[in-house]
């Protein structure tokens, strides 16, 4: 076999049944053997950056490792947003760039690049194939480590001399790296420590993040549980939405930047804090010196680096979390203090009086030919896929519309919301749609944008045409880098500098350019209409909202204050409860 056979024959020995790509010299025979075979689909992005991205919201939405391949240089550059993406929001994916022929690194050939140099920063672990007959056991490799411990990014150089060579193959497992053994099983003793100090807690709450969802459905499921059973409230970080059902009493939405009245002033006031798959990164601190000032901190992760890396804890739990909260379950049962209930219950009613400000409020004008609000436009979306019955998988770009979509369209499900956390990329949610949909076909897939960020990868609607993909391009207009402007507005006097889009495409004759139906909705009164028409057609579509330009996303934490000093909008501040 040659080593492009190879390669895909470990991809599909690995279970592989979707790569995504743009093909190039250094990654020819790649894809001719690709073209000669019939196991595995090769989805053709139109960038190689959304290429990653649709792998990463691939593996994201079903559990598994998403792989894509590039070609060498230019090719292999073009990834390194998505790759750092990956690596911010531990999403599990394997990148494999071509490289020029063996004896030409080094001379500046031709889209020659040192791709393992400029992606160490960028990936969890990345690796230049020097002897072919490592090929195989360096890609196993990948795999193992890109889904194994805290799940991120992997790339494999591989050189064109050896995609040629022959190379002898035989179906082999993967073999345990000798120094990369990430600790899975928590500390017994550290299980019962924390238990007991949950089980002592007077204002306790739970502190979930993107790591429950990484783990997997079990992970999610046990989570349930353990709230229920403990009767304690719960909070999520944006990478966390879906691990706790939105719908239930006991979820006080999420915390943070542009968290809930609620959540973040529980987070403040709470006794005994259970961080669960969170990182406590800047968006959910604020200040770090003032947050959860008086509580006892509980932090289980996987990856012993974030342990005391932002905030100090007291009981650290090394291990997955899945498993940490099995045992959290196992150990709630067998100690027998029992929880303060008097105690827990006026927890919960000054909970209450702070969900009572309803800090998501927002006035919209109902009468015809009305502005439409952003917020009122996502909160209908969710309304209207719900009475028709449908689950919908969300991807966002990144901006207002990413945080509003957070606030107003509620979570049930793990797996369904994909959206880049960490890095903050726009440009993300569009090729996310078509990875989404690739791994589920007959699934309503909608991308919540903002018209700036889906400006920056429009190219792909080619994909979804191409592939006949029937996603849902959801364009929230308000002519604005909405996000930026807010803070120039907040922090810089209204001094809107380049912030406002003064040249934007007609996106109803810019989808039907693609072979693509679009949509507008101008006023309040055409909302409803088009977002049901929208939902009914069959096929993919580009509807824009025009919305109100002007409108600031709140409840919001200035960078760097503590949850206590949280904004409610100018409605809202009126009626907000002190602390």
């Amino acid at each position: 076999m040659t080593g492009a056979e190879v390669l895909l024959q470990v991809l599909a020995d690995l279970g592989v049944e979707v790569i995504f790509g743009y093909p190039g010299g250094a990654v020819l025979p790649i894809y001719d053997a690709i073209f000669q075979q019939g196991k595995i689909r090769h989805i053709l992005t139109r960038h190689e950056q959304a290429a990653v991205h649709a792998a990463e919201a691939y593996a994201r939405s079903t559990g598994k490792i998403g792989v894509a391949l590039v070609t060498s240089g230019p090719g292999a550059t073009n990834t390194v947003t998505g790759l750092v993406d990956a690596l911010m929001d531990s999403i599990p994916i394997v990148c494999i760039s071509g490289q020029v022929f063996s004896n030409l690194i080094g001379n500046d050939a031709f889209q020659e690049a040192d791709t393992v140099g400029i992606t160490r920063a960028a990936t969890k672990f990345n690796y230049l194939v020097k002897e072919k007959e490592k090929l195989a056991d360096k890609i196993r490799e990948a795999f193992y480590i890109a889904g194994s411990g805290r799940p991120g990014p992997v790339l494999v150089d591989i050189p064109k001399d050896l995609q040629l060579a022959q190379i002898p193959y035989s179906k082999k497992e993967t073999k345990i790296h000798p120094s990369y053994k990430p600790v899975t099983e928590p500390s017994h003793q550290a299980i019962k420590d924390a238990v007991k100090a949950m089980k002592k807690a007077k204002r306790p709450i739970f502190y979930t993040g993107g790591g429950i969802i990484n783990s997997g459905p079990h992970a999610s499921e046990g989570l349930r549980e353990l709230v229920k059973i403990s009767g304690f409230p719960c909070t999520s970080t944006l990478m966390g939405l879906g691990a706790y059902p939105a719908s239930d009493k006991q979820f006080l939405g999420m915390l943070g930047m542009h968290g809930t009245y609620e959540a973040n002033l529980a987070t403040h006031g709470c006794d005994v804090l259970i961080a669960l798959g969170a990182r406590f990164d800047d968006r959910v601190t604020g200040s770090v010196k003032d947050f959860s000032p008086n509580a006892l901190k509980i932090h289980a992760d996987i990856d012993p680096s974030q342990i005391n890396k932002i905030i100090l804890v007291d009981i650290p739990i090394i291990g997955d979390v899945a498993r940490t909260i099995e045992l959290m379950i196992e150990e709630w049962d067998k100690q027998p203090i029992s929880v303060d209930q008097d105690a827990l219950k006026e927890w919960w009613d000054q909970i209450e009086q702070w969900r009572g400000v309803d800090c998501l409020k927002y006035q919209q004008d109902m009468q015809a030919g009305e502005v439409i609000k952003p917020q009122h436009a996502i909160r209908r979306l969710s309304e209207l896929v719900r009475a028709k019955g449908k689950e919908a998988y969300i991807s966002t770009e990144v901006g207002q519309h990413q945080m509003w979509t957070a606030q107003y369209f509620p979570f049930e499900s793990p797996n369904h919301f994909m959206t880049s956390g960490g890095l903050g990329t726009m440009g993300y949610g569009l090729p996310a749609a078509v990875g989404i949909q690739i791994a589920h076909p007959d699934a309503l897939v909608i991308d919540i944008a903002g018209e700036a960020s889906t400006m920056m990868n429009i190219q792909e609607l080619a994909t979804i045409k191409q592939y006949r993909l029937p996603l849902k391009v959801f364009i929230l207009n308000n002519r604005y880098m909405g996000m930026v402007r807010q803070w120039q507005e907040l922090i810089h006097g209204g001094r809107y500098s380049e912030s406002y889009s003064e040249s934007l495409p007609d996106f109803v004759k810019l989808a039907e350019s693609f072979g693509i139906k679009g949509m507008r909705a101008r006023t309040i009164d055409e909302l409803d209409i088009m977002v049901n028409a929208m939902l009914d057609e069959p096929g993919p579509v580009v509807m824009e909202i025009q919305v109100e330009r002007e409108e600031n996303c709140f409840p919001m934490i200035p960078a760097g204050a503590p949850h206590n000093q949280i904004l409610l909008g100018p409605v809202k501040e009126k009626t907000k409860i002190a602390s």
